[in-house]
């Protein structure tokens, strides 16, 4: 899922990842590995957010699901393997930006 900057900024105040900016080099490799999302690191790997079911109050959300993880101490080096849905829920910006893949 591609987020718009606004929910990237919110998502990133909700998880303890950083984005990773559009305009990094390594986001053209993650997108041929991946497909279009926004990605984020954090101490564990690789993560991206997809879509969740909406809460009882209707709040849009999105799972976060890591893709990569860590092959060294010193996080240089990641490993990609299957997805792997967390438990970690956000909620998403109700304003119709984003766009699923």
């Amino acid at each position: 899922m591609k987020l718009s900057s606004a929910t990237v900024e919110q998502t990133r105040h909700q998880i303890a990842a950083q984005p990773i900016p559009e305009n990094h080099p390594v986001v053209g490799q993650l997108t041929n590995l991946f497909g279009e999302h926004t990605f984020f690191l954090d101490e564990e790997g690789l993560l991206i957010v997809e879509p969740a079911d909406s809460t009882d109050g209707g709040t849009l959300s999105g799972r976060l699901v890591k893709l990569a993880s860590w092959n060294d101490a010193d996080h240089k080096s990641l490993a990609p393997h299957r997805p792997e849905a967390t438990d970690v829920l956000v909620a998403l910006v109700p304003d119709g930006s984003e766009a699923s893949d």
